[in-house]
């Protein structure tokens, strides 16, 4: 299951202490509707069913299905030992509680949580309708999502998945045994990599191989939910790496089912090897967090870089590269700094005959050819756009958007998509004539009016961006996460008291289990205090994030805010120290420390805190003084 990036990011790979059973319906459904197409080679024929396509937002991978007649959207992952749908979705879609089953409870990365299940009418996908299917209910609403498609769907047979092409396809190989299952690449006649994977079970349903890091064996699970691969602490310890080695760095806080957030670093191993593909000096992602079975999620961001065929038929897993970052290593969190540079990528060496991958970026063999099968329609030249974003092939995704605006000249999304990119590639100009034409099709549309506001931002335009804010919180739903899109671009344009009015509209229609509470509750404490106003209400906000995330430096960061406010400065410095002690170049809680010791007279020290803040950040002086913050 997939996880959290700020405001991307959500559960991932949850144990469950109940087994739910798959529905033999949708088996035999699926089976019937099963189509055929030729392989390349001998007798062996792959029947297929339909397409599933698939959109990518971000490293996250969307599917469409109807529930009781609703649509409904849902992140593919196969890392889910079963579908899932969020609470919030229940009554809209119509849900009903089966009571054969009693509660249980679901186990991911954030700690554990109360399910039940509940029973679906009717569900369709791949134009097939499947009646009264079952899901388990746990985590929340993310990237619009109702819920997830786990494995109770992707076990019906092997499992391809093409994401950069936008398409995931449930197949049934027919006398293919002994036959090498990776087609495309045989077509082509290109190289593949291919590995065993254990044998799944009902307690364990994962797609699970080893893999090798600085030697050293691991355990990897295959999974489209998990937005970015991580590996444990546990397992970066066993191969030398820990969060204090030399030129580790901090790499945001994962979350997932629970509220527990995790701490995350990026560190530069050795060497990463998974089947014939290796990569030396590879930056990967660690976190402190415990996996059900394994010492290594295997996230969407490979699958992006990489064409997989899951051969459960076989036990064996075929791959081959696509070219592109094979590990996104993004962060957002906002004490972080710059964004870290995206892994090297690999070379795909044929079976047997590893080349030598030697340095950071190495040298790699010819990658696969993605674009041999082209889309027919806007939508599926979007979603291989959408698809090229996320593998950060800017210059492909935007000529993909821009053949899907010519072919439906009349769908607002087409021009939306694009601009959302041209604002990525710091084309201005054009990101706002995207987004124009999108709101002049749509103007209803809340994410193009939030979007159009963040580039009148950053064309340094506040009054008309806060304009686009006003309508689109008018049109927003009281409790829709568009509220936090709205409050980060009210922070941009430094309208505080603004920002803050939408966090309490996310918090007062969110439960308290919402695994992205803390951060959220935080940020309402942080422009309390950069405001002025409510330092209350802004000390029990961060006061609650940190019984969450008691080791949180931004938290901390804000409190120290909070309470300079007040005029508390020992418990500012305190938590300033406590703040820069886990993140040095946190350049706000310098300067706050600064001012803080200004006030009780340590003048030397306080100057001190004044210029390293301003070697970080040459004008935050400037900035703060906005908010009174000075000297």
């Amino acid at each position: 299951m997939p996880l959290s990036e700020a405001a991307q990011s959500s559960p991932h790979g949850p144990a469950s202490r109940r087994s739910a059973a798959a529905p033999g319906q949708l088996c035999l459904l699926l089976i019937l509707a099963l189509t055929w197409a030729s392989a390349a080679r001998g007798t062996c024929e792959i029947r297929r069913l339909p397409d599933i396509a698939v959109t990518m937002e971000g490293t996250v991978p969307l599917a469409h299905a109807q529930l009781n007649g609703h649509d409904a959207l849902f992140i593919v992952d196969s890392g889910a030992f079963f579908s899932l749908i969020a609470p919030g979705a229940v009554a809209e879609l119509g849900l009903t509680a089966d009571p054969r089953y009693a509660s249980g409870e679901v186990i991911g990365i954030g700690g554990s949580e109360s399910a039940q299940v509940m029973r679906a009418k009717t569900f369709s996908i791949m134009g097939l309708t499947v009646p009264n299917l079952e899901f388990i209910v746990a985590g929340i609403n993310i990237h619009g999502a109702a819920g997830l498609l786990g494995q109770n769907l992707f076990r019906l047979g092997d499992v391809e998945y093409d994401l950069a092409n936008g398409v995931i396809r449930i197949v049934r190989p027919k006398d293919c045994k002994g036959s090498p299952l990776a087609y495309w690449a045989a077509a082509a006649d290109k190289p593949y990599s291919v590995i065993d994977i254990d044998f799944a079970t009902p307690q364990s349903p994962y797609t699970q191989a080893a893999a090798y890091l600085n030697g050293t064996k691991i355990s990897v699970i295959f999974d489209t939910g998990a937005s970015r691969s991580l590996l444990t602490l546990s397992a970066a310890k066993r191969a030398g790496i820990t969060p204090e080695s030399p030129g580790v760095e901090r790499g945001g806080n994962q979350h997932g089912i629970g509220r527990r957030a995790a701490q995350s670093w990026i560190a530069r191993f050795a060497n990463f090897k998974l089947g014939d593909e290796e990569i030396h000096q590879a930056r990967l992602r660690f976190a402190d967090v415990r996996l059900p079975t394994a010492d290594m999620l295997i996230g969407a961001d490979f699958f992006l870089s990489h064409r997989v065929y899951v051969a459960t038929s076989q036990r064996k897993l075929y791959f081959t590269y696509n070219g592109g970052p094979v590990f996104d290593l993004k962060t957002r969190d906002a004490d972080e700094g710059p964004e870290t540079t995206p892994e090297a990528e690999p070379a795909a060496a044929a079976n047997g005959a590893p080349p030598d991958n030697s340095g950071e970026r190495p040298a790699s063999a010819p990658a696969a050819d993605i674009r041999l099968d082209q889309p027919t329609d806007a939508a599926g030249f979007a979603r291989r756009g959408s698809a090229s974003a996320a593998r950060h092939d800017y210059a492909a995704a935007i000529a993909d958007l821009t053949r899907a605006c010519e072919l439906a000249p009349g769908d607002a999304s087409y021009p939306y998509q694009r601009g959302m990119l041209h604002w990525q590639t710091k084309q201005l100009d054009l990101a706002l004539a995207d987004l124009d034409q999108a709101i002049k099709l749509k103007p209803d549309e809340v994410r193009s009016l939030v979007a159009r506001a963040g580039v009148k931002s950053a064309r340094h335009d506040a009054a008309a961006a806060a304009a686009d804010l006003e309508s689109a919180d008018r049109l927003a739903r009281q409790d829709s996460d568009e509220h936090l899109q709205i409050a980060s671009v009210y922070e941009a344009i430094d309208n505080p008291a603004a920002a803050r009015a939408q966090y309490s509209k996310w918090i007062d229609t969110h439960p308290h289990s919402d695994p992205r509470r803390a951060d959220v509750l935080n940020s309402r404490c942080w422009e309390g205090a950069l405001a002025g106003e409510a330092l209350n209400q802004a000390l029990a906000d961060c006061n609650a994030a940190l019984r969450i995330a008691p080791k949180a430096a931004s938290y901390l960061d804000s409190r120290g805010l909070v309470h300079l406010r007040l005029g508390s400065y020992d418990e500012a410095i305190a938590d300033y120290d406590a703040a820069l002690k886990i993140n040095p170049r946190i350049v706000w809680s310098l300067y706050g420390r600064g001012l803080a010791r200004l006030r009780k007279g340590q003048s030397a020290a306080g100057q001190a805190d004044l210029a390293a803040a301003a070697t970080l950040q040459p004008k935050i002086a400037e900035r703060a003084a906005k908010f009174g913050l000075t000297p």
